[in-house]
């Protein structure tokens, strides 16, 4: 069976490594183009593309496939299925017809839940108790093709969405080469999402960052953990920004956003409902500490 892969970052070269280990025949490798990165913006490489290089497996970089000739390329490779793990570009019909297997996407959320560009980290900011990952053929519409099969996983109260990621990417690596072997095998049944259990997950930005200490203890904990390891969560604090890294909910109460204390673990907030106390931050054009390190040479006014 001839695959293609089409993929970008981390979570996709994980994937590639998977199917390249379990002795699938990887044809060619999709990947955005290099983008220029850090202060002296130098060209970097997607992770997938290190992959696909060193296992020797020509890399294609297109900006869209709008052009015939980019289209013709990948028709050239004659595939039998495409995987794609989040390649960061939307497919039109033109290329999901290629083919003949069809198109497959690993998608890290329990669809039809959380359809977009963030499900695993809406996931936490949401205080979902599970999620997992789903292997789905590729339609027109994001994320809405019909689902092969799925895996769930618990989220752990003080997990991270980037410590969650870490989990799903082995997941999906798994579940992908599973799907891959099935769809080798002969023809792999589908069932249609429930399109009124749909939900979304929008992309990720600076705007969501502030603090909103009216919630509830728990929702300010997940909302940390959920923009971990970024944008991440920020607070100001005495005309001093801060960027907080970790949480945890404590019994407390206060007006939201009152300073309770600090402990040998923490600077302790009242919120909407209990308290947090947090225990790792960076203040602006500092460096990353435990909260009470910090506050230690920066005692608080009053």
């Amino acid at each position: 069976m001839r695959v293609v892969f089409m993929g970008t970052p981390d979570i996709a070269a994980q994937c590639l490594k998977q199917i390249l280990a379990d002795g699938f025949e990887v044809v060619g490798v999709y990947t955005q183009p290099d983008r220029p990165k850090g202060r002296g913006m130098k060209l970097v490489a997607p992770p997938v593309k290190e992959v696909a290089q060193s296992a020797g497996i020509p890399v294609f970089q297109p900006e869209t496939f709008r052009e015939d000739e980019t289209v013709e390329t990948l028709r050239s490779l004659r595939p039998d299925v495409c995987a794609v793990v989040a390649y960061g570009r939307i497919l039109p019909q033109r290329v999901l017809d290629i083919p003949t297997l069809g198109c497959i996407n690993i998608h890290a959320s329990l669809l039809p839940k959380y359809r977009g560009s963030a499900p695993y980290q809406w996931a936490v900011l949401n205080g979902d108790q599970e999620t997992g990952v789903t292997a789905m053929y590729l339609c027109r519409e994001m994320d809405a093709g019909d689902i092969i099969d799925a895996v769930p996983t618990a989220i752990g109260e003080n997990e991270t969405a980037g410590q969650l990621l870490d989990r799903l990417t082995e997941l999906g690596a798994v579940l992908l080469s599973k799907t891959l072997t099935r769809l080798a095998a002969g023809p792999v049944s589908a069932k249609p999402q429930d399109e009124a259990l749909v939900s979304y997950a929008p992309m990720l930005d600076k705007s969501i960052c502030p603090i909103d200490f009216t919630k509830s203890a728990r929702q300010v904990h997940d909302h940390v953990r959920g923009l971990n390891p970024w944008p991440i969560a920020t607070m100001e604090l005495q005309g001093t920004l801060f960027k907080v890294f970790e949480t945890k909910c404590i019994p407390g109460s206060g007006k939201p956003g009152q300073i309770l204390g600090i402990s040998k673990t923490g600077l302790q907030i009242a919120c909407g409902e209990g308290a947090v106390e947090i225990t790792s931050l960076q203040a602006q054009g500092g460096k990353r500490m435990a909260a009470p390190d910090y506050f230690r040479g920066h005692p608080l006014k009053g």
